[in-house]
């Protein structure tokens, strides 16, 4: 006999598909073909973080991965990462150019207070940037304010539109964390998608209270914090996993005559160093040298949903 109330056993939210009106049931095999640029079977979408790590951060409401982890000052993880912005960005858009890829870099306004150079090299080199939030002690959360969280939203989009010259209309907010309430707010300040949540390996709709984001699908598994460093995996076995997506994915869309994303995200503290660099240099050419693949950014994901 249960001692707990009949309440406990009572979800207002329980109904057939997700528990939650965002975007409904619907199974990725129902739905109707899509059309990539060049008519490509694979979409190869490249997503790289630009973040900044405070010194003293707060961890509320908890750590983001990468954070501060010994008592203050931890300045060896702190230069680690500063490391990323300094040489490692770099690093990874020499190779972007070698290979003729054009990722979508995420910019906290934080970096782009203190680094607006990086900022503008990397939209020198023809890549596209969204927003990343403020930084990464920033987090959203169901426990922030209307104020509070808009203020996050604003500040960020006024950092980058300073050094960019253009307010971004896409965001990926830090440690990829939400309350409730952000992506109606990120409607309501004109941002038209956004990738924190991974339930699709397709573009979807995704209905707020202020209008229609597009949920752009960025892959956890293939990130290369989360293979390589939460994971301790060798970056043999990311290049290795990166074609084994490739492959199947490939042959996916083939068979059932819809095309596929392969979505990767490249930290320049984490990949951008030089014993890794080599590895994901041969995991990309590996997916680029297939006939059948194309490089997207966001506005081919979004041509997708006509959005």
């Amino acid at each position: 006999m249960s001692i707990l109330p009949d309440s406990y056993l009572t979800y207002a939210r329980r109904h057939a598909g997700p528990d939650h009106d965002y975007y409904p049931a619907s199974p990725i095999v129902d739905r109707a073909p899509l059309t990539l640029p060049r008519a490509a079977l694979l979409g190869l979408w490249v997503v790289v973080p630009l973040e900044f790590f405070p010194l003293n951060p707060t961890g509320q409401p908890f750590k983001t991965p990468g954070a501060m982890q010994t008592p203050y000052p931890d300045l060896r993880h702190y230069t680690t990462r500063d490391y990323g912005n300094r040489v490692g960005a770099y690093r990874l858009l020499k190779l972007f150019g070698k290979l003729g890829l054009r990722a979508t870099f995420a910019v906290q306004g934080a970096v782009a207070e203190r680094y607006p150079g990086l900022v503008r090299d990397v939209l020198a080199d023809g890549h596209n940037i969204c927003a990343h939030g403020w930084d990464t002690d920033s987090l959203h959360h169901s426990g922030l304010s209307v104020d509070q969280e808009n203020s996050f939203i604003t500040r960020t989009l006024d950092a980058l539109h300073s050094v960019s010259g253009t307010r971004p209309d896409g965001w990926i907010s830090p440690a990829r964390a939400e309350g409730f309430a952000t992506p109606a707010r990120l409607a309501a300040n004109s941002i038209r998608w956004f990738a924190d949540w991974a339930h699709d390996d397709l573009p979807t709709t995704f209905q707020t209270q202020e209008g229609i984001l597009a949920a752009l699908p960025l892959s956890n598994e293939l990130d290369d914090w989360q293979i390589l460093i939460n994971y301790t995996r060798p970056e043999q076995e990311w290049a290795i996993q990166v074609r084994d997506a490739a492959d199947w994915l490939l042959d996916e869309a083939k068979r059932l005559n819809s095309p596929r994303l392969l979505t990767l995200t490249l930290r320049p503290f984490v990949s951008g160093l030089p014993y890794r660099i080599k590895l994901i240099e041969e995991g990309l050419s590996g997916v680029l040298r297939r006939s059948d693949v194309s490089v997207v950014g966001p506005d081919d994901l979004l041509n997708l949903l006509s959005l």
